[in-house]
């Protein structure tokens, strides 16, 4: 599966969320807490390749994902996705530590996610600010974010992690 999205800064989420439902979205998931893990071979074969492994937690529920290398793209980010639901996340920790993979950065952020047709759209608090991260066919996102006051030059590209990352000074 191909991923594509953007993030956009918002400066205010209740404004936005009341703007959101106001345009016909649909709250698929109320304002709930997300733990992420990204995990690397202690060589960071994966961010070499700039791929990630990512293993979430949303209360008990986990799912695992590995992101692909991004694709050429000046205003979406593009790249191939693969995510699975995980039964049972503390026995998963140990086998991503027997084959040799390790946590390599961690990161919470609240989320509240709504659809609109085939677009999700996500309304993410993170440690760096907030933002609205818009996933699905890029004319959806495009037509979508100038319903919204927006355009293509407020698009964001750059994952949490490397936000969160240069922000704490780890990049």
């Amino acid at each position: 599966m191909i991923e594509t999205e953007a993030k956009i800064k918002v400066a205010d989420t209740k404004a936005l969320k009341e703007r959101l439902l106001a345009v016909g979205c649909v709250l698929e998931r109320d304002r709930y807490l997300e733990t992420n893990v990204l995990y690397d071979y202690r060589d960071d074969t994966l961010f070499a390749k700039r791929e990630a492994l990512r293993l979430r937690m949303i209360g008990k529920r986990a799912w695992l994902t590995f992101k692909g290398a991004p694709r050429k793209a000046r205003s979406f980010k593009v790249r191939p996705e693969f995510e699975s639901e995980v039964r049972d996340p503390a026995s998963f920790r140990k086998v991503l530590k027997a084959i040799g993979l390790r946590p390599v950065f961690r990161y919470r952020k609240h989320r509240t996610l709504f659809r609109k047709g085939r677009l999700v759209i996500c309304l993410d608090e993170t440690s760096v600010g907030d933002y609205i991260e818009l996933e699905g066919r890029r004319s959806d996102i495009v037509r979508f974010a100038r319903v919204l006051g927006y355009s293509r030059t407020d698009f964001i590209t750059r994952s949490y992690v490397t936000m969160i990352a240069a922000a704490s000074g780890k990049s």
